[in-house]
């Protein structure tokens, strides 16, 4: 009864791999270890499989032997299979199944084909590339500017002036740390920063969109950043992210922002 349960078991089990590929390597009677063959089997089967991911490792004895000692010797030759791939560099899939079936299967009537370990595989699925947004204000500065080409923008975000002057808030200092290691991680990185106003119709009366520009350079070289690596400029309001008047609070402080372009790198 219990071989008629694990004939059906096993059934089932080879129905749910068939569409997938499979490799079979086999070892010495009562070893556990791979032998030169499956050594030699598994080296050729990695280099006609470049890209894939394993996703079950079953494990099979002969019926010699207890069968509280096969299923052991089973796992032991899964153990070893797995560890094989593992240092080979084999993508072996989250939540993989492994299986010892010891001797409870359909038996060939040679017995050196039961000793062996099958391994289902599948073509690798290719991890999408990461997109990384310069407006995201979730991505680290220094991650944006890994991938910045030049003419490219990236807003500095929690910067804060004092209203209507060119003086930092100090809750800013962690903005021009962020920005300052980015230049020093950098040496060839060179930029252009770009001030912004809101809420004027007129262009810029007090050219504010400078003088804020102007405080992020000299902040950078009294930070020891060369001069030659830094340009500022004010655009005050003449490029809005929304037209102005602004209808809130929210459009209002996108308009008023500074915004670093990368010259060269």
């Amino acid at each position: 009864m219990k071989r008629l349960f694990v004939f059906w078991i096993l059934f089932f089990t080879a129905s749910s791999v068939t569409a997938q590929d499979k490799c079979t390597v086999f070892f010495d009677f009562n070893k556990h270890d791979l032998n030169a063959a499956a050594n030699e089997k598994l080296v050729a089967w990695m280099t006609e499989n470049p890209s894939i991911e394993v996703t079950k490792i079953y494990g099979f004895c002969d019926w010699k032997g207890t069968n509280t000692y096969n299923d052991s010797l089973s796992i032991k030759r899964v153990t070893t299979v797995f560890n094989f791939l593992k240092k080979n560099n084999i993508k072996v899939k989250e939540g993989y199944e492994i299986k010892g079936f010891g001797e409870d299967f359909e038996q060939s009537k040679i017995q050196s084909e039961n000793r062996k370990v099958l391994i289902v595989f599948e073509p690798k699925k290719e991890e999408p590339p990461v997109v990384v947004a310069l407006d995201d204000d979730k991505v680290p500065m220094a991650e944006k500017f890994k991938i910045a080409k030049v003419g490219d923008k990236i807003k500095l975000k929690n910067l804060y002036f004092y209203n209507m002057t060119p003086r930092i808030l100090p809750t800013s200092k962690p903005a021009l740390i962020e920005l300052l290691c980015v230049l020093q991680d950098n040496p060839k990185l060179k930029i252009e920063i770009q001030g912004h106003i809101c809420c004027q119709k007129v262009y810029d009366i007090n050219e504010l969109s400078v003088m804020r520009a102007r405080a992020i350079y000299n902040y950078l070289v009294s930070q020891r950043i060369n001069r030659k690596r830094l340009t500022y400029k004010g655009f005050g309001t003449s490029h809005p992210i929304h037209p102005i008047p602004e209808k809130n609070k929210e459009e209002e402080e996108e308009n008023r922002r500074v915004e670093i372009m990368i010259t060269e790198n």
